[in-house]
């Protein structure tokens, strides 16, 4: 089974995830990415290269980042530590420093015992499948190993923090100045700098889910729990409130009234705007294809053209790059800003979509009825091989469906890439017709 998933590599710490894994991941992620011209240049002039390393506040974070750091030291790479910070922070500092490369601690948003390592290349972006295969292969083979003075050194990356917050708040035209909102923090990686940087945009911040002990990250709070987020909206009289993840490159949103704006209305809105001032290259979104009809139709009322990519945020980013279009993202709330950032960033997205509530003077929800949300059901049908999706009976059966909606539905039957099993989502006019159609394409898919 390969190492790498599709976003880094993740597992129980101390599980399959141990100490001895992150330092030979380490070694062999400075064979591979300490090659090519630029780094012989600096090595020719007498320099070693640096990498960033961060983390999220989980407990095991401390000793995977000590194992990362000291593979890497072995081997000749100086390392600076940025302590707890966001993943787009690290995909930042990689690039604002000019680093070689950087590692991410992390397990997202999954519960505390998990965790995980992202690296990004120079420039701060996410690795290509091939170079990943690439550091796998290198973990069984000949490391670095200097000696003396060619070791590298572990500092401290001091300003880390203040670099950040400094571009987040250089990238907002719009003052956050009047504006009460409720963050909360998943008591992850955003909880020191997400409250000081909307504080510093100008808004009146109350803060929940920003107490991190190491095992209560995303542990009923964040992205993936948002009633606590909801409930104290309401309590304050709060004009929005954000979820961040527990890496925070996340980004959902709760309007004055407890709706959920979710990645594809909270897109919708950037795109938008960004659209009417001229700022949209292209006048293209791009999203993958879970994203909800009603996206598609509020693109096209715009005339904006919405490009799908297969599901996850680094198949987006990879049609951004390639197009270099400035705005994508997912349902989920990754949501990539490519102006400012080189992979979701959960917090210049709230301050950007807080700064449309403020430059347009509209609540969120009224900027949200910019899209109307199908209702979307999804039934995971587990045990059947993927290929299933594929068969006659199936595709029979998915026309058949397609027909019965006509415009007003969707239908998407995706295999997944990990289990034996088969993603049915249907998207309708009303919930009961996506689950009636939902559960009677899921019985044919069992077969």
């Amino acid at each position: 089974m390969a190492l790498f998933g599709t976003d880094g590599v993740r597992g129980l710490a101390n599980g399959p995830l141990t100490a001895d894994l992150a330092l030979t991941l380490a070694q062999a992620t400075a064979v591979v990415l300490g090659q090519g011209r630029i780094a012989e240049a600096r090595r020719r002039s007498g320099r070693r290269l640096t990498a960033v390393v961060a983390r999220d506040p989980r407990v095991s974070g401390h000793f995977l980042s000590a194992a990362v750091a000291a593979g890497l030291a072995s081997s000749g790479v100086d390392v600076l530590d940025a302590g707890v910070l966001p993943t787009p922070a690290a995909a930042f500092l990689v690039g604002d420093i000019d680093a070689d490369f950087g590692v991410m601690i992390s397990a997202s948003h999954n519960p505390a015992p998990d965790n995980g390592i992202k690296i990004f290349a120079r420039g701060g972006v996410k690795l290509p499948d091939v170079v990943e295969q690439r550091i796998e292969e290198a973990m069984s083979g000949p490391k670095l190993a200097p000696t003396g003075g060619a070791v590298g050194r572990i500092r401290r990356f001091a300003d880390a923090e203040d670099r950040y917050v400094v571009h987040l708040l250089a990238s907002l035209r719009t003052s956050l100045r009047g504006l009460h909102v409720v963050l909360d923090c998943a008591n992850g990686a955003a909880s020191g700098v997400s409250p000081e940087t909307f504080r510093d945009a100008g808004a009146k911040v109350t803060v929940i889910g920003a107490d991190p002990d190491g095992m209560n990250i995303n542990d009923g709070v964040g992205s993936t729990h948002l009633d606590v987020l909801v409930a104290e909206v309401l309590r304050t009289g709060a004009d929005l409130g954000i979820a961040h993840d527990g890496d925070a490159d996340r980004c959902l949103a709760v309007d004055a009234d407890g709706r959920t704006i979710d990645g594809d209305q909270i897109m919708a809105i950037l795109a938008v705007s960004m659209k009417e001032r001229g700022l949209l290259k292209d006048d293209t979104l791009v999203a993958t294809v879970m994203s909800n009809l009603g996206l598609h139709r509020a693109m096209a009322a715009h005339g904006i053209h919405l490009e799908t990519t297969a599901v996850g945020d680094r198949y987006v980013l990879e049609r951004m790059n390639e197009g270099g279009f400035s705005l994508g993202g997912e349902q989920s709330g990754h949501v990539i800003m490519s102006d400012y950032a080189t992979t979701g960033d959960g917090l210049l997205t709230g301050l950007h979509l807080a700064a449309e509530v403020t430059r347009q003077r509209k609540p969120l929800s009224e900027l949200a009825e910019v899209m109307t949300v199908f209702p979307q059901v999804l039934i995971n049908v587990k045990g059947v091989e993927r290929s299933r999706a594929t068969d006659v009976d199936v595709l029979s059966a998915v026309a058949e469906a397609e027909a019965e909606l006509g415009d007003s539905g969707r239908v998407l039957l995706r295999p997944s890439g990990t289990e034996p099993l088969v993603r049915v989502m249907v998207e309708a006019a009303s919930e009961a017709d996506a689950k009636r159609v939902a559960e009677r394409l899921a019985e044919v898919v069992r077969g």
